[in-house]
């Protein structure tokens, strides 16, 4: 009897230390009022975190067409209190059959570059709706129908234009005027909508329904599908039926690895950033901070962003199509050999680094990050790359298709829209994922969780990078989302940054050393964080003030 007293204690013990720590506020950070607002509904109603992704990414698809839609795809960083599963499922989007290595490319070599960013033939299969589908049927405890509500609510009701739409409408004001079903939705009489004109998206409320009804098969079978496959080829484009149907999401482990005593856990390739941030993190902890003035810091920071996009640019890409040695890449002993190769008197000339062989991405992507009570946790950072993606939608759709096909090497040693090179890892081919920079993040530490990421494009990387250094720092969410940002990709050998970014003796150090200082005509990124202080038992989120997002506690 004693011993069998003995043995429940002990289980209840094991149970109760192993249960995930209650969390005291449900927290969404995104992009939009709408979207946050969204995801608050689905978890009043019982939802978990990924039901309220659905609902938030499909809001997202809605109110936001400069930055994602479900004609474009994404990637969402999971955490699953129950059983502390983490993966990331990759809807990302997929060359179609037909596509070629080649097909960017005139009669004699050169790069078209407006035929991967503009139009039918820019755009690759999209993920989003299968990714949704997956999150609901497999994570979720809602019906997708549920939780997509909201979104085709707004869809059909409308959304009022905000000035951020407007700046985003008049960049691509020449490429959505080629697309009637896209001037017709987008604009107001082919022209930039005034304030507060509202963006009502009938045939999209159908498209999202149809997905409500059918799951995934409503979007990449049946009458969606013959529409989608017929309006792409009637502009031009290259998808066909079979494209479509045989689309699917993945499942893939995370990149983690640890740094100060905080483990990172971030997105695998095809994504760039967590070998990416391994690498640079582990570079610079092959140095004593406390014995650098803040200038030498930024220095030793500038070469590690440096050395790890250069590697980005030759080895990274589809890990399905492409061997991408991950391990010799996030390994101590890279970090060492990179790091041992700078210099505290002067910047790295990058021809003294070895070249890419052959020789030397989505602009405006949009990221949101939900943590619920059960502690469930999301990062996600959705894109349909450039501002409006390709700008065409398919008539009687709704769908404004993405550009990502740019995000492939169209020419080996030729930049892409964002100034990024790459090598035959990342070259076109059929049914193949395009590298990315999106890189949704956590940060896990005894003390505190942070979830976070955002977009900008090839500058997603460092502000993530940033953000990760902002926690461990001990940063509140509010500080860091806002501080002052600057970057260096390997080519151009370059170091943008933000006002603010380095102090004038900084700067001059900087240059003093070799470095090229670029100021930024306007400010970047839209970063979303979620903050749970484990110690105070509190949560914090907070939204980019360089965007029009919201954050929420309740």
């Amino acid at each position: 009897m004693r011993l069998h007293l003995i043995f429940t204690l002990l289980v209840i013990f094991v149970i109760t230390s192993c249960s995930p720590q209650p969390v005291p506020q449900h927290a969404i950070a995104t992009a939009h009022p709408t979207a946050t607002a969204a995801g608050m509904e689905i978890l009043a109603l019982g939802g978990n975190a990924f039901d309220a992704t659905v609902a938030v990414s499909a809001t997202l698809a809605v109110v936001e067409p400069y930055s994602s839609g479900v004609g474009g795809g994404g990637f969402w960083l999971l955490h699953r209190a129950s059983d502390g599963k983490q993966i990331m499922i990759d809807g990302r989007e997929v060359a179609p059959g037909r596509a070629q290595r080649d097909m960017y490319l005139d009669t004699q070599g050169n790069v078209q570059a407006q035929r991967s960013m503009d139009g039918a033939l820019a755009a690759g299969i999209p993920g989003m709706p299968a990714a949704l589908t997956h999150l609901a049927r497999h994570y979720g405890k809602l019906p997708l129908k549920k939780s997509l509500q909201p979104a085709i609510r707004v869809a059909r009701e409308g959304f009022p234009v905000t000035a951020h739409y407007q700046r985003m409408a008049k960049f691509r004001l020449a490429v959505l005027r080629t697309s009637p079903a896209a001037s017709a939705i987008f604009l107001h009489n082919n022209a930039v909508p005034p304030l507060d004109h509202k963006i009502i998206q009938t045939d999209l409320a159908r498209t999202l329904e149809a997905l409500a009804e059918k799951s995934d098969a409503g979007f990449y079978q049946g009458d969606i599908a013959q529409q989608l496959v017929a309006g792409v080829t009637a502009a031009g484009g290259i998808w066909t039926v079979e494209d479509l149907k045989n689309y699917q999401i993945k499942q893939r482990e995370p990149i983690v690895f640890e740094y100060r005593g905080y483990r990172i856990v971030s997105a695998p390739p095809p994504s760039s950033g967590g070998v990416a941030l391994a690498q640079i993190l582990n570079m610079l902890s092959q140095f004593d901070k406390t014995e650098l003035e803040p200038s030498q810091r930024k220095h030793i920071l500038i070469e590690s962003m440096r050395r790890a996009y250069r590697d980005r640019a030759e080895f990274l890409g589809d890990p399905d199509v492409v061997a991408v040695p991950i391990a010799t890449l996030i390994s101590r002993e890279h970090a060492e050999d990179l790091a041992a190769t700078v210099s505290f008197n002067h910047a790295t000339d990058n021809k003294s680094l070895m070249p890419v062989a052959p020789p030397p991405q989505g602009n405006h992507t949009t990221h949101f990050s939900i943590l619920d009570k059960a502690g469930n946790r999301v990062a996600a950072t959705l894109s349909i790359n450039y501002p409006f993606g390709s700008g065409f939608v398919v008539p009687g759709t709704g769908v404004l298709l993405n550009d990502e096909m740019d995000d492939f090497v169209a020419k080996p040693g030729v930049a892409n829209a964002y100034g990024l090179v790459g090598a035959q890892a990342n070259a076109i081919a059929p049914g193949k994922r395009m590298l990315s920079s999106m890189s949704p993040t956590f940060v896990e530490g005894k003390d505190k969780i942070a979830i976070l990421g955002t977009p900008g494009g090839s500058r997603i990387i460092t502000m993530v990078l940033h953000g990760i250094l902002g926690v461990i720092d001990g940063q509140s969410a509010e500080q860091i989302v806002a501080q002052p940002r600057f970057h260096h990709q390997y080519l151009p050998n370059v170091v943008h940054y933000e006002t603010g970014a380095f102090s004038p003796e900084e700067a001059a150090a900087l240059q003093l050393l070799g470095h090229v200082l670029q100021p930024v005509e306007q400010p970047y990124g839209n970063m979303q964080v979620v903050i749970w202080d484990k110690q105070a038992k509190t949560v914090s989120a907070a939204s980019d003030p360089r965007g029009e997002g919201q954050a929420l506690t309740k």
